[in-house]
């Protein structure tokens, strides 16, 4: 209390990547089945407020037509890696090429989670929207199911193999879906410049613990040396000082973005994203803290059982 907040910033720098307030767009895919600008939308919606958007490897428009479509904003490339290396050299130096400021490497898919809702609606990406991951992979247009993405990444990777991946560009590597102490301590062993602490949604196994409660041993084990991330319930910008107290230096948000982009297109990314930058600028305020930066530990505490 009594600090003064007239002036009150959300803006962060995370890997050399400037974004309005530490809240990313995450990689979600298949984004014109909600859409029909899908993607292009999500970034210029993501552009409009100064937000990093990061791409899915499974998005429904090319690296190229998402760095045209919101030139010089700041924007990461989420990587599934496929057993094609020649593949995933191309979409890396591609995304390297178009501007993106970082990989993220998604690593908690080895296999697809058993997810009954899908399997209970059947859902599918129509063969009129192809995935162009999907058809250089297999060099044709077809409807996509979920389960396509299993035959899609390589579940022969090992921590070594991100050496060869950190020899094909100079972009910041991040490890995405990491849980525990024990696996983030691999990721900077491994030469990674962050990871993102990230339970897939939860679709992925059954019982893992929420992001929120894996963040702070992360954080300790590797906080010092690499920069930790967060996704996973993501709804109000309160969420996002919570996770910035407990250490990670920048959140991914999903599902809000992804509802604004059905409602509204572009027009709904950008009023969903700053809804939740308002929010919080205000959270920092009544916090006392004119700046990401000035979250710490003693900003947040558990509640009793």
């Amino acid at each position: 209390m009594l600090v003064d907040v007239s002036q009150v910033t959300t803006a962060t720098t995370v890997l050399g990547t400037e974004s309005s307030m530490p809240l990313f767009v995450a990689p979600t895919a298949f984004q014109r089945t909600v859409h029909p600008d899908g993607e292009l939308a999500m970034a210029r919606g993501a552009a409009a407020v100064g937000a990093a958007m990061c791409l899915s490897t499974f998005a429904t428009a090319t690296i190229e037509e998402v760095a045209e479509a919101a030139p010089g904003a700041p924007r990461w490339f989420q990587l599934y890696w496929s057993s094609d290396r020649g593949f995933v050299r191309d979409v890396v130096q591609r995304a390297e090429a178009g501007g993106f400021g970082a990989i993220v490497l998604t690593v908690d898919l080895p296999r697809l989670g058993r997810r009954e809702r899908d399997l209970r609606t059947g859902f599918e990406v129509p063969e009129e929207l192809p995935v162009p991951a999907f058809v250089a992979l297999a060099e044709a247009s077809r409807a996509v199911s979920p389960e396509d993405i299993s035959w899609a990444v390589d579940d022969t990777l090992s921590w070594q193999d991100l050496e060869w991946l950190r020899s094909v560009s100079s972009l910041p590597l991040l490890v995405k879906g990491i849980l525990t102490a024990e696996d983030a301590v691999l990721a900077a062993e491994a030469g990674a410049a962050g990871v993102v602490v990230s339970n897939h949604g939860g679709r992925q196994l059954d019982g893992v613990a929420a992001t929120l409660d894996a963040l702070p041993e992360v954080v300790e084990a590797v906080g010092d040396r690499i920069v930790v991330l967060m996704d996973g319930g993501i709804r109000r910008g309160a969420d996002v000082i919570k996770a910035l107290a407990l250490g990670a230096e920048a959140v991914l948000a999903g599902r809000p973005p992804l509802w604004g982009l059905a409602v509204g297109g572009a027009d709904g990314v950008q009023h969903v994203l700053e809804l939740l930058r308002d929010e919080i600028e205000l959270a920092l305020a009544l916090c006392g803290c004119t700046s990401p930066a000035g979250v710490t530990r003693e900003h947040v505490g558990r509640t009793s059982a």
